[in-house]
This record gives structure tokens, C-alpha cells and sequence, in this order.
């Protein structure tokens, strides 16, 4: 689950994480109280879940409350368009506004899990306030790592090591040093997936702040967060992986015209291969998951269709939890319900796998019954053509 700049800031300063003052506005005149209170210049930041704002226009520095206020009228409601939102651009609901600060250096802070070590990874560079994807591949040598061992933590010695490192001169470094202990643990404590502070800067005069900060949490330990569920936004999800959510299914929506229909992850990860492989594009990545029901199938399916873009649809199972029969079950009730109008393909094998057929071809709907998936796909993909 991602969560907006200001509400990464919240969470960090309760650890302990230095952040500058600010609030977040929905409004103009909101914004201009906030920057009265901070009683200086400002930045003005658009709040959407993407990297690149400034680059978009979605960041300004305002010199008192009054341009804050101007400000704000102009970036409220834009369609705002980076590198990681798509052409498509966000629609721009809130900003933050904080006071500006007396920057020396930029530097670079983030953790992420290593699924190689199984352990967490903190990342430090100097190269601060660019994409760390450039700096890695462009000068790797510039990123700094040390494994965080789970029940130590990231210790004092790694800290130091990382804070001299980056060039961070003595007098900054215990500031530093506790700041990247504080951002550790709050990795750990809030569950989180990705905890990203770029640019993490030094000021002139020697003390450390987050000036941005990104946390991504892990949705599968959202249960032990209850509290966190309330910063979700739905305006920043795709409508149909919000109603997929629902349902308990997982939607990812692809730019592709291949519906695809799955259980399990890996088997979803095969079949938009695959399709790829015949020629084709996922328009989805959907894992009804191991134990789904006939209900859900059918939902499944209402979200696929809503896709204007998808042409075709390849249902492929495999058997186990989620039985053949029942998943047919599910495909012929949301045909006869839906009025679907599309294709589809079906690829089944497992569990009551002959049962499942039966009823598919019974059914007076004109499936597609494919006998492996490099058929499926290849008869799929023809289809949506």
C-alpha cells in the first residue's frame, strides 16, 4: 500500500526521523494559513503517489503565504504528469507545504527487502535528489549497502560507516547516524516494504532532514496495522484494482488487449509470458487465488470486462484448492449474467478437470477449450487480433 509524502513524514517523525515543519492543505486558502504559521518561504508540494513532481511543475517555492496561496490555486487540480505516472497524468487533490530550509548537501537513504539474503538492505549515496535507477546504472559504485540483520537492526558501527561514506562531514555525523537508525526502525516497525528518504539532506548548518520521503507497507501485514488503513487513498488507485480488492482478488491492469484469468502468482507471472511469447498483451495480471468461489469467479470476470481495451480473454487454471468444476461453474454464470460479448479461451487441468469441461461445453457458449498453454495463448492471441 503506498501512502502520500506527508503521511510518510508523520510516521517518520514518530520514530524520530527529522522532517521540516509543514501541513498538508486541500485547499488555497488552507495553504496560505498553513504558510502564516510557518512565518517564511515555503515549498509548495503536490501530493500524488509518483516520483518526478517537480520536474512536472507539481513543486514551488512560494517567498510568503500570499504567493503560497497563488501557488496553490494553480497546482490544485491539475492533471499532474511525471515519468512514473504515465501519460495520463494524476489528478492533484492535496499538497504539502513546509518550510524551506538552507540546503548544503542532497544525499540518499533507503531500505528495501534483498530477496537474494532474505534480509533488509539499507542504501546510502551522495548522489541525494536524482533517481537512485539512474545512479545505479550509471555509477553502482556510488551506492553504499549493509545488510540489516533481523533482531540487530541497523546498528551504530553500520550508521557511522555509511554517514563517512557519503562524505558527511564530523560534525553532521551523529545527527546522521541517529536519523538512519530512526529510519531502520521504522522499516521494521510499520512493516514496510520500501522506506526511501531522496533527498536526505545536510543544511548549513550541520543538522539532517528527511525533504522527501516515500514508504511503501506491506499489504500482507496490513493486519497487524489497522490504523495505517486509513491513509489509503482511492483516488491514487486504478478504480478496477480497488474493485478487485474488494472481492478479495488481485488486479493489476496492464495496457495490453489479453484478459487474463489465473490461480496463483506464478502461474499468472507464466501466462502473461507465454502470451507474450505468441505474439500477444496482457492487458492484466488477475490471481483469483487458490480457494475462490464461483462468486468471485464471476466477479473476476465483470472486472476483466470492464476494460474497454481487452479483446480476448484466457482463462487458465490449475486445479487444486479451486476445483475445475467450480471455476466453470463461475465462467458460465458471469457468460449468461454479463453478456459477454469477447472470446475466451480456457485452459484447465487438475482436480475434476473432466467435470470442468462438461460443463463448459454444455453450456451453449462457444468457449474455446485449449489443451495446453502454449495453445491457449496462441489461440487467444489470434482471437484479440
Amino acid at each position: 500500500m503506498k501512502i502520500h509524502e506527508y503521511q510518510a513524514k508523520a510516521l517518520l517523525a514518530k520514530y524520530n526521523v527529522p522532517v521540516p515543519r509543514g501541513e498538508v492543505a486541500y485547499t488555497a486558502a488552507e495553504a496560505e494559513d498553513v504558510a502564516k504559521r510557518i512565518a517564511g518561504s515555503v515549498v509548495v508540494k503536490a501530493q500524488i503517489h509518483a516520483g518526478g513532481r517537480g520536474k512536472g511543475g507539481g513543486v514551488k517555492l512560494a517567498k510568503d503565504a500570499t504567493e503560497a496561496g497563488q501557488i496553490a490555486r494553480k497546482i490544485l487540480g491539475m492533471t499532474l504528469v511525471t515519468h512514473q505516472t504515465g501519460p495520463e497524468g494524476r489528478l492533484v487533490q492535496r499538497l504539502l507545504v513546509e518550510e524551506t530550509l538552507p540546503i548544503e548537501r542532497e544525499l540518499y537513504l533507503g531500505i528495501v527487502l534483498d530477496r537474494v539474503q532474505g534480509k533488509p538492505v539499507f542504501m546510502a549515496s551522495a548522489e541525494g535528489g536524482m533517481d537512485i535507477e539512474e545512479v545505479a546504472a550509471k555509477t553502482p559504485e556510488l551506492i553504499l549497502k549493509e545488510t540489516i540483520e533481523p533482531g540487530l537492526g541497523l546498528t551504530p558501527y553500520q550508521a557511522r560507516k555509511l554517514a563517512f561514506g557519503m562524505g558527511i562531514p564530523p560534525a553532521g555525523v551523529n545527527g546522521a547516524v541517529a536519523a538512519m537508525t530512526a529510519l531502520a526502525k521504522a522499516y521494521e516497525a510499520l512493516d514496510a516494504s520500501l522506506a526511501e528518504i531522496n533527498p536526505f539532506i545536510l543544511t548549513k548548518d550541520g543538522k539532517v532532514y528527511a525533504l522527501d520521503a516515500k514508504i511503501t507497507l506491506d499489504d500482507n501485514a496490513i493486519y497487524r496495522h489497522k490504523d495505517l488503513l486509513e491513509l489509503r487513498d482511492l483516488n491514487e488507485e486504478d478504480p478496477l484494482e480497488v474493485e478487485a480488492s474488494k472481492f478479495g482478488l488481485n488486479y493489476i491492469k496492464l495496457d495490453g488487449s489479453v484478459g487474463c484469468m489465473v490461480n496463483g502468482a506464478g502461474l499468472a507471472m507464466a501466462t502473461m509470458d507465454i502470451i507474450k511469447y505468441a505474439g500477444g498483451s496482457p492487458a492484466n495480471f488477475l490471481d483469483v487465488g487458490g480457494g475462490a468461489s464461483a462468486e468471485q469467479v464471476k466477479n473476476a470476470f465483470r472486472i476483466l470486462l470492464s476494460d474497454k481495451h481487452v479483446k480476448a480473454v484466457l482463462i487458465n487454471i490449475f486445479g487444486g484448492i479451486l476445483r475445475c468444476d467450480t471455476l466453470a461453474t463461475g465462467v458460465v454464470a458471469a457468460a449468461r449474467d454479463l453478456n459477454i460479448q469477447v472470446p475466451i479461451v480456457v485452459r484447465m487441468e487438475g482436480t475434476n478437470v473432466e467435470m470442468g469441461r462438461q460443463i463448459l461445453t454444455e453450456s451453449g457458449f462457444n468457449f474455446a477449450v485449449a489443451e495446453g498453454m502454449r495453445d491457449a495463448a496462441e489461440k487467444v492471441v489470434r482471437l484479440a487480433q
